[in-house]
């Protein structure tokens, strides 16, 4: 808990706008709400500046001033393609300097020299040095690309990264003047007869080709993929990683590995044994066992690891990991040290990366962490044959990945990526109508004052990873590139305070990545979104994310489609609600009365989810889309129909309501008290639906029907 007693002073409020802390937001009730002195203080320190008293908060905000002058150059320049933008360089007063750029390697390299602007600015007295501001223009016809400034002089030489960023992301080709539509899954809960417990990337492979050849989708939407702990227990929510830049082994199919063809027979039998052990598991409609099928899948590939590769795939693999860099070994140091010490156990004197006694345990450990190198590689070949697969099968898109907002706090990014992250700080989000407790997502945030500092490289690596074998890329809360909800660590969801972050920097570099990967971005911009978000994001290129049931006209009414945004990715339902037969059936009220999420009597709740029903029928009758009695799946379909109507360029269909499914994969607000993302994929009646039949399941072939039109 917080002090929450105290109103802020006027120097703590403007200390705390200095660092992009914002102190009112609108409740969902449509208040204003103002966060405590407590709070503020607390985010503050997260943020690494000391506000616990008036004289530090003075003494904080004489640092913000100064501090611009104390660098010769910013830590990082960010520009839009055919702007000019100015940069300050700083050197004791009268000093000259001499500015260059070294233009990116990847678009040709070369040398441009930068002249100096005719801009005057008082000189600055600076810890007992008068500084003077020279002021340095970047022309407008930089190529897109990470470049680096130069300045040198008496007073000494520095360099500062560059960004040239799109002023839009444009569409690929194949979506020019047309829509496209996909399926949304979750990958783990989409297993075949040949998968160890858990949907993984042979099964993604699979399922994208049928999607495209049997029903003609464009793209394919599945859950995150980024790494997991590397021994059980794993935490079963993709959107809790232990880190964002490298995938979850768990989803490798030991027998694609090209090596497993090789193998001995008693090897061979070690494998299949392992498999033996899980495969049953597949056609339990119970919760997905993540650890079992780990647990078999690390024994198989641990003999498979162990055999020789041919010189190709040993070039092949070296090429790899000299391509991802010391990121890669210090993840896989990581993935060591927690199956030897535990994810969340490791010592406190092997916190440090850097420190000798992580180099004394790196020798040790030597072996594991060349296995943990080797699933990504195999892991990364596996992801580039599921999007080859989607493609050859006649997607447009294809595999469109899923970024996470954050990452588990004892993970390998809390881990690796020092203060880039905050320490006293976590995500979540304000009480809102679904949540009305608030909620704390658990998740380090960004520092952005740190990630500036590092030239935003962190970031890049991180969507680098995730962009490799992408058509697309969905960013989970996309609103978090603008601000994001910090509540101070043991402190209530309700008592954090937005804090703002570089969008233009975040936007820009986005779009830079995805323009050098050919992907199509689309932001969920779902919950409170400050009004002129949604057009920035849209300027920019990025799509936006329109769930039907969330969107409604000012008289309450379902919006009509013809109102629907253009550039969004439309979808009936969203993984954080009951498939669409469920929330018909009101799922939504009966999980939460159950799980005491409720805020609100149950009765007044539930009169207010039939209500929402009804008008959405009732939408659906006034555009002949049902008949007077419709069935649930008539109900489905012709929502899905109204989807269609709208002029959205993306359309997506939860694979759950393809077939029926009403189980919720996701409850929000809860922890253990439900089996959060461990849900097979099953029909109306708690049947297991395999991919082995998905594709003549007469549900899913009817619902493709209504969307190929």
């Amino acid at each position: 808990m917080v002090d929450d007693s105290q109103a802020p002073s006027e120097a703590l409020l403007r200390l705390a706008a200095a660092h992009g802390v914002v102190p009112d937001h609108w409740g969902f009730h449509g208040e204003l709400r103002r966060a405590s002195a407590g709070t503020l203080r607390a985010v503050l320190a997260a943020l690494g500046v000391d506000a616990s008293s008036p004289e530090r908060i003075d003494l904080a905000l004489a640092h913000i001033d100064d501090m611009p002058w104390r660098r010769t150059l910013p830590p990082v320049v960010v520009v839009r393609s055919g702007r000019s933008q100015d940069v300050p360089v700083h050197v004791t007063h009268g000093d000259p300097v001499h500015v260059w750029l070294q233009l990116d390697p990847e678009v040709g390299g070369g040398r441009r020299d930068l002249h100096q602007a005719d801009v005057y600015v008082e000189p600055r007295t600076v810890d007992g040095r008068l500084v003077g501001r020279a002021t340095f223009a970047l022309p407008d016809d930089l190529p897109l690309g990470w470049h680096e400034i130069h300045a040198s002089g008496p007073s000494g030489d520095a360099r500062a990264v560059v960004v040239v960023t799109p002023d839009r992301l444009e569409l690929p080709a194949p979506l020019q003047g047309r829509r496209a539509w996909g399926y949304m899954a979750q990958l783990y809960s989409v297993r075949s007869r040949r998968s160890w417990g858990v949907g993984d990337l042979a099964d993604l492979a699979d399922l994208g080709w049928l999607a495209a050849h049997e029903a003609g989708a464009d793209f394919l939407l599945i859950n995150p993929l980024h790494a997991a702990e590397p021994a059980a227990p794993l935490t079963p929510s993709p959107y809790l990683p232990t880190t964002r830049r490298f995938v979850n082994p768990l989803y490798v199919r030991p027998e694609a590995v090209p090596e497993a063809a090789y193998l001995t027979a008693a090897d061979r039998a070690l494998v299949e044994w392992s498999a033996e052990s899980v495969t049953g598991l597949n056609l339990d409609a119970g919760p997905i066992d993540r650890d079992a099928a780990w647990n078999a899948k690390r024994a198989a590939l641990d003999v498979i690891f162990a055999h020789e590769r041919s010189a190709a795939r040993q070039a092949a693999f070296d090429a790899f990991v000299q391509e991802q860099g010391p990121g890669l070994r210090t993840f896989a140091l990581w993935c060591a040290l927690a199956e030897k010490y535990g994810s969340e156990t490791i010592p406190p004197e092997l916190a440090d990366p850097a420190s000798p006694a992580v180099a004394v345990e790196a020798a040790l450990l030597a072996d594991r962490v060349a296995f943990h190198t080797w699933l990504q590689w195999v892991a990364d070949e596996q992801l580039g044959a599921a999007q080859a697969a989607a493609r050859a099968g006649g997607m447009s898109i294809g595999i469109m990945h899923d970024l996470a907002v954050g990452v588990h706090p004892a993970g390998a990014d809390a881990w690796s990526l020092g203060d880039v992250l905050a320490r006293g700080a976590e995500v979540g989000a304000p009480p809102d109508m679904y949540n009305q407790q608030g909620q704390n997502w658990s998740q380090p945030p960004w520092r952005p004052d740190a990630l500036a500092r590092a030239a935003y490289a962190p970031y890049r690596d991180m969507l680098r990873t995730v962009l490799r074998h992408a058509g697309a890329i969905r960013i989970d809360h996309v609103l978090g590139l603008f601000r994001l909800w910090w509540i101070p660590k043991g402190a209530g969801a309700d008592e954090g305070a937005y804090v703002r972050y570089d969008h233009e920097a975040l936007v820009g570099i986005l779009a830079l990545e995805a323009h050098r990967a050919g992907a199509v971005v689309i932001g969920e911009d779902l919950g409170t979104v400050e009004p002129w978000v949604r057009g920035y994001l849209s300027e920019r290129g990025i799509l936006g994310t329109s769930v039907l049931w969330f969107e409604n006209g000012a008289d309450g009414q379902p919006l009509p489609p013809e109102d629907y945004r253009p550039l969004v990715l439309a979808t009936v339902t969203t993984h954080d609600l009951p498939p669409t037969a469920g929330y018909l059936a009101g799922e939504h009220v009966a999980i939460r009365e159950r799980l005491g999420l409720l805020t609100e009597p149950l009765a007044v709740v539930r009169a207010q989810a039939d209500a929402e029903r009804e008008r959405m029928i009732g939408a659906l009758r006034a555009r002949g889309l049902v008949g007077p009695d419709p069935s649930e799946r008539e109900v489905v379909e012709a929502m899905h129909r109204y989807v269609l109507a709208t002029p959205a360029v993306l359309v997506g269909v939860a694979l759950a309501d393809a077939v029926g499914e009403r189980r919720a994969q996701n409850q929000p607000g809860t922890d253990q008290e439900y089996p959060n993302w461990k849900v097979p994929l099953a029909d109306s009646v708690g049947q297991v639906v395999l991919l082995d039949d998905l594709f003549t399941n007469a549900r899913l072939r009817s619902l493709a029907a209504v969307l190929r039109g």
